[in-house]
């Protein structure tokens, strides 16, 4: 199974035309990402990455929700995991 998590793009290096990159920030982890895909990006929106290319734009209410989606089902995982130990 494939996952795209959302991030905030904190900024963007146009500096090489043939591959542009971004500094995309998921919940506090800080990662480049190849935005080469998306020419109408802007720095404080969101996007969907997976294995570190960005594959298109979301809004913040759904980045957002889909964070905490996440979050959930990673407590849910450590829960699980800490029954099983006991």
């Amino acid at each position: 199974m494939c996952l795209a998590v959302p991030g905030k793009v904190v900024s963007i290096d146009e500096s090489n035309p043939d591959l542009k990159i971004a500094k995309v920030n998921f919940s506090g982890v800080m990662k480049d990402v190849c935005v080469q895909w998306l020419p109408d990006l802007k720095v404080g929106e969101y996007v969907l990455v997976h294995v570190g290319f960005a594959l298109n734009k979301i809004d913040e209410k759904d980045a957002i929700e889909t964070l905490q989606i996440l979050k959930e089902i990673g407590d849910l995982e450590d829960n699980l995991d800490n029954k099983q130990s006991s």
